[in-house]
């Protein structure tokens, strides 16, 4: 999709669709879709750009490995890294969470300051325009799912007069 008055691109990355980590050729095809991947950012790229990480849907075995993240973020031009305007990351799990936090350190405040973390598709909805951002049906049902339970939790929180009064506190 695009934003901003110069039609600036947004990236959307669906990690459902990544590679189950127990093909024996993994490391290969890892490699090359983030080549693949790259190669593709330097010829849209020309402005400012932001990237959509869809994680809903995705089981662990599909999840990028901390390393092959780290080697995606050195490998990334500086180019790239200074027109990117924000991460950001649609559902994002524990591990994710937790892996950024492990890795902050490392990696340049800069680059930190551009990472936000998005719970619904409702709330990405709020930060970019959606009408020309493809968003996968599992990751829409996915979303929907959630909602849905985190619906029923404060419904059943409220109708308990024990938790009532403990959210009221």
């Amino acid at each position: 999709g695009y934003y901003g008055d110069g039609l600036n691109a947004i990236i959307v990355f669906a990690a459902c669709f990544l590679p189950d980590s127990s093909r024996t050729d993994y490391n290969y095809v890892m490699e090359n879709l983030f080549l693949y991947v790259i190669s593709t950012l330097e010829l849209m790229v020309a402005e400012d750009y932001m990237i959509v990480y869809l994680n809903g849907a995705t089981p662990r075995r599909r999840m990028p490995g901390l390393g092959w993240m780290k080697k995606c973020y050195q490998m990334i031009d500086r180019r790239l890294r200074k027109n990117l305007k924000s991460f950001i990351i649609v559902h994002p799990s524990w591990f994710i969470r937790t892996i950024l936090a492990v890795t902050r350190p490392f990696i340049s405040s800069k680059f930190s300051s551009k990472i936000q973390y998005v719970n619904t598709l409702a709330e990405l909805r709020e930060m970019i325009p959606m009408e020309y951002v493809h968003i996968p049906d599992s990751i829409v049902k996915y979303d929907e799912e959630k909602c849905i339970k985190r619906r029923m939790r404060t419904s059943c929180l409220s109708n308990d007069p024990e938790m009532a009064s403990v959210e009221q506190e």
